[in-house]
């Protein structure tokens, strides 16, 4: 089918405006988050329903027509790259919350609900949905179920999965399964678990029921500053060792410091190699109890200096820095690439160390900041992609992290997803047999492999030639993408 014979289907049962084509009205489709990896779809489609979004799964289906879905946009994998012969489904019209029940302490909404919308529509009710992406005010909970994505607050609470009760999903031929329930278990194999993370290859999910938790009685934090990255480790491992799970634990490094407190003024150390912010939650005598505890292990640690949110307003400025991260980074490069990797706490500061030897290797600034209680790593490499070679340079200083990462006895992601950025590094971590299992995955769900197509999972044939290339010497990735 021509461009045009699809755009004349799909018109018969959508509105004009619901069907883009035209080249201006592609381009703010050509990307998601990773900007550095651009291609305009075919065809953009924003369907309003259900039932809208099987005909057109139909139509793509009995023309082999690749579709790709899309939420908001803020991912930072290249999930939602476009495929040049292919539809990019947008849900971001699906944005209803269908039902709010506070005594199941769950709620029923469509795939483009903003992940903070939820804890929005629950107040009134004392009750909040626990993930927080940094990207929380923008991202859609669709796409936090693709990508599994966590947060600051995923150390407590779990990521998406440990989340989510039941999905709604569409395969490409339009059908529709109930995965999961809103039971504590269910028969048969967990395919609410498989789903999600899938990153759009599997099915397009068309409603999402979470879990809500009550809102915390009381939240306190406690910034330690220290002049060693390894006494800032150390104190993670010393923390989870002594039985306390903080609702939240994260780090920074010195440079992340510096360009968070020029940005927002959060009160950070700046003599700081490293920052840690420990945050307890609960009943207002276990927080109590909790921080002190917490405030003795950071002293034990070596820190020195730290400080205790006094207020809600406080502590809400000390997570605004953490948060800020990324907008900081903005501010003191012209471009950055951040990287997701995890790894084990005990290997935080070696795997910090490696990485310093790789910014000084490359030439290329690098800001920490990460999810220290889990291990979840987000390098921020600096760049200017306007010099020749430099997003090359990037990439390859991208890929040597995460092996570093799987080597530590790690894995490529935490909650990114894999998307075309990191497929190479699948090559890394699995072998033959385990990626021969996921393409079988893949292929009981969509058999024409059109949803999503040549993401996340690498190729046996594309793993065989990158070893043969050595994958790491100086090649350019993804080649017949146009660069920023």
């Amino acid at each position: 089918m021509s461009p045009q014979e699809l755009v004349n289907s799909l018109r018969s049962f959508l509105p004009p405006e619901a069907v883009l084509y035209e080249t201006e009205d592609l381009k703010p489709y050509e990307c998601d988050g990773l900007s550095a990896y651009r291609q305009l779809p075919m065809v953009v489609v924003l369907p309003q329903s259900e039932a809208q979004i099987i005909q057109i799964l139909q139509l793509c289906h009995a023309t082999q027509t690749p579709v790709v879905a899309r939420g908001a946009g803020t991912g930072l994998s290249g999930g939602a790259l476009p495929h040049a012969q292919g539809v990019l489904l947008s849900l971001a019209k699906l944005n209803r919350i269908i039902a709010v029940d506070p005594l199941a302490r769950m709620a029923r909404v469509q795939p483009g609900v903003r992940n903070l919308a939820i804890s929005e529509a629950a107040a009134p009710h004392g009750l909040h949905y626990a993930p927080d992406p940094s990207s929380q005010i923008a991202c859609s909970i669709g796409g936090n179920v693709a990508e599994n994505s966590g947060g600051v607050h995923c150390l407590k609470y779990g990521l998406t999965v440990h989340n989510i009760l039941r999905l709604r999903v569409l395969t490409i031929s339009g059908e529709c399964l109930e995965i999961g329930g809103e039971s504590l278990d269910s028969a048969g194999y967990d395919l609410l678990a498989l789903m999600t993370g899938s990153e759009g290859m599997l099915g397009i999910v068309t409603e999402i029921t979470v879990k809500l938790i009550p809102k915390p009685e009381k939240a306190q934090l406690v910034m330690a500053a220290f002049d060693d990255v390894l006494k800032a480790g150390n104190a993670v491992a010393n923390v989870i060792g002594a039985g306390i799970i903080p609702a939240g634990m994260e780090m920074m490094d010195k440079i992340t410091i510096h360009a968070v407190e020029e940005f927002l003024h959060a009160g950070y150390d700046l003599d700081a190699a490293a920052i840690l912010l420990c945050e307890s939650d609960g009943g207002a005598e276990e927080v109590t109890d909790e921080i002190q505890r917490i405030y003795a292990i950071m002293q034990q640690s070596g820190a020195t200096k730290i400080s205790t949110s006094q207020n809600e307003a406080e502590r809400l400025k000390f997570w605004a820095g953490r948060k800020a991260a990324f907008p900081a980074a903005g501010r003191v490069s012209p471009d950055y690439y951040c990287m997701d990797g995890t790894i084990p706490r005990k290997h935080l500061a070696d795997v910090l160390r490696g990485i310093e030897a790789l910014s000084q290797e490359y030439g290329l600034r690098c800001m920490n900041v990460f999810h220290a209680g889990d291990g979840n790593l987000h390098p921020l490499i600096l760049y200017d992609a306007n010099q020749p070679g430099e997003l090359e340079k990037t990439e390859e200083f991208g890929g040597k992290i995460l092996e570093m990462c799987i080597r530590a006895g790690g894995t490529i992601t935490g909650e990114h997803g894999v998307g075309m950025e990191k497929i190479n590094q699948m090559c890394a971590q699995f072998r033959t047999g385990e990626l021969a299992m996921f393409h079988a995955v893949k292929a009981a769900f969509d058999p024409s492999g059109l949803l999503n197509p040549g993401k996340a999972v690498p190729t046996l044939h594309r793993c065989a030639e990158l070893g043969a290339m050595h994958v790491h010497r100086g090649e350019q990735k993804f080649p017949e993408l146009p660069r920023f």
